[in-house]
């Protein structure tokens, strides 16, 4: 009942929804970098959204399934095969024992998210499965993923289920589920990236600020599950400032003394004293999150009202999609 890892890949972890309540400890929330892709793959198994999935990094790693279970893989393309056939995205597929899964080639996207109908069985940390890399906690055994590793599975599948059907039949029902997703869910990208003002917006000088929301920047090779480096036109304030630190969030804009920005990522600490220009809307750090070094992104302007109608519709999405997919639970739970 367990995954073999005969490759890990580039980085292969354990993230869920995060860690909250411990930022006061000095404890980071984590969790997945593409909360979307990582809630797609949940649903489509008929798990919570809490469950943790195995987020993968631009290289996938090669698994082997010694039971047969419910998976789905959602996020980047990179080129996923089930002994050597290509397999779909973003759809429920059944593994049944010895099958191997492999990921070959990025066509697009940095990180791909792998979740198991019922979940890995890997203990809870302050509440979490998430893999805090830097502490060295949660996950499995504090890491990322190493050659050898099994991990075991909270539900595999049996060969006959409960309704006598076996797993051929449950998988032509799966593939028969229709499934309609719409952009805010299936990840659709767009031009621009969009943010919101800080309190310290007119802080920084009408240059800057045009600068931010008229020029491109790159992400800087020197970037990471923290954060995300930028360069491009320097981000200057009208005059210097010591500020208190303050509660950091995802898509955090930070601005250091030199004036290249930083946009703080899932693995952020828990405060931080440099000015902040702006913020990332929440429905875009998806997009943010499948990017990487070298890529570029371009910002504009929402207010916080839109950001918050965006953010209420895609939840009402993932409402709408769970439901749809309530026959997919029933005929999985009778395995």
């Amino acid at each position: 009942m367990t995954i073999r890892i005969l490759k890990p890949g580039m980085l292969s972890s354990f993230q869920d929804e995060g860690r909250t309540g411990h930022q006061p400890l000095g404890v980071s929330v984590v969790g997945a970098m593409d909360q979307r892709a990582h809630r797609l793959a949940n649903t489509l198994v008929g798990n919570e959204l809490d469950f943790a999935s195995l987020e993968i990094t631009i290289t996938g790693p090669t698994l082997q399934f010694t039971q047969a279970c419910c998976i789905a893989v959602c996020g980047a393309d990179l080129s996923p095969t089930l002994n050597g056939k290509p397999v779909a995205m973003n759809r429920p597929l059944i593994i049944r024992a010895q099958d191997e899964l492999q990921f070959g080639a990025r066509k697009h996207g940095t990180r791909a998210y792998l979740a198991v109908h019922g979940g890995f069985a890997i203990p809870d940390v302050l509440g979490s499965q998430s893999t805090y890399l830097r502490s060295h906690f949660g996950g499995w055994h504090g890491r990322a993923l190493k050659r050898g590793d099994e991990i075991p599975l909270q539900r595999p599948l049996d060969e006959i289920g409960q309704d006598g059907n076996g797993l051929e039949a449950l998988a032509l029902a799966l593939w028969s589920v229709k499934l309609y997703l719409p952009g805010v869910i299936s990840g659709s990208t767009r031009a621009r990236i969009r943010l919101i003002k800080s309190q310290q917006w007119e802080e920084f000088t009408p240059a800057s600020r045009e600068a931010l929301l008229t020029q491109p920047y790159r992400i800087s090779p020197d970037s990471e599950r923290m954060g995300y480096r930028l360069q491009g036109p320097d981000i200057l304030m009208t005059k210097p400032r010591q500020m208190i630190s303050e509660a950091t969030t995802f898509g955090t804009i930070q601005v250091p003394a030199g004036g290249q920005p930083i946009v703080l990522m899932a693995d952020r600490q828990t405060t931080g004293g440099y000015p902040k220009i702006a913020y990332v809307a929440t429905v875009d750090l998806p997009l943010l999150a499948q990017m990487g070094p070298g890529d570029i992104m371009q910002f504009e302007l929402v207010s916080l009202e839109a950001a918050q109608a965006l953010d209420t519709a895609r939840t009402r999405a993932f409402i709408d999609l769970a439901q749809a997919l309530a026959p997919v639970r029933t005929l999985l739970l009778n395995h």
